[in-house]
Parts: C-alpha cells; structure tokens; sequence
C-alpha cells in the first residue's frame, strides 16, 4: 500500500506536459510574427512566419532559406528551398513562449523563443561573384 501511495504522488506532484500543439493552434501563435529561438542559453535562429504557412528561417549569419511548414502525425514539419527532407518538431506554449523538440532525432535538439537575443534578423541576399 505504502508503495501505491507513493507512486500516486509521484504522479500528482510530476508537472503534467502540455500537449502539443497542432496546426491551427501553432499557427495562430506564430503567423505575422518574427520569433527568435536559442538552445543552451545561446542564440540559434529566427523565423518569420508568413501567410499561407509559408516561412523564412535564419541561423543569424545573414543568410535565409524560405520554406513551408505542415502539420503530420502531430508534429509541425518544415521543408526548406536547400532541405526537402522534412525537420519535424513538437511545438508546445510554456509560460508565454514557445518550446519546440526536434523529432527527427528525438532527445538531439530542444528549442525555446527567446524573449530578446539582442540579435536582428537579416537576409543579405544572394551571394555575388565567384
């Protein structure tokens, strides 16, 4: 009995995980928006959100890749104009920011919206000469 009482508060006391969220969900969060992610404590990327699920993705080295993004199996997959293999994530709102879990390799990458990176998001433009 003591052991049945102590796993149920184990239970009680474990922070229940959001759920993720799905198409509409996620995309009401983002559309218009410009949000800035980081891993680790350092920055990582930003990604403009645009219409029609359509977005354009930056690791802050001034170069940018457009893509889209889609909702399968409950993860929120992206395919870029340099990727067409699909980067899913889990996306999920704690605490007024988004989190989001890389499923393609469970465990290898978690990432959060920074609330300010200090950073600015830029896309130069192609590459000239040779």
């Amino acid at each position: 009995m003591k052991i049945r009482l102590t796993l149920l508060a184990a239970l009680v006391a474990a922070p229940l995980a959001a759920d993720p969220m799905g198409a509409a969900d996620f995309d009401a969060y983002t559309k218009g928006k410009t949000l800035f992610f980081g891993a680790g404590g350092a920055p990582y990327g930003a990604e403009i959100y645009l219409e029609n699920r359509r977005v354009r993705w930056s690791f802050l080295d001034g170069e940018c890749k457009d893509g889209y993004w889609y909702e399968e199996a409950g993860n929120i997959c992206f395919v870029y104009e340099d990727r067409p293999e699909p980067q899913c994530w889990t996306f999920e709102e704690r605490d007024g920011r988004l989190m989001a879990q890389f499923q393609n390799e469970p465990g290898s990458l978690s990432l959060y919206e920074a609330q300010d990176l200090g950073e600015e998001m830029l896309c130069l433009g192609p590459k000239i000469g040779v």
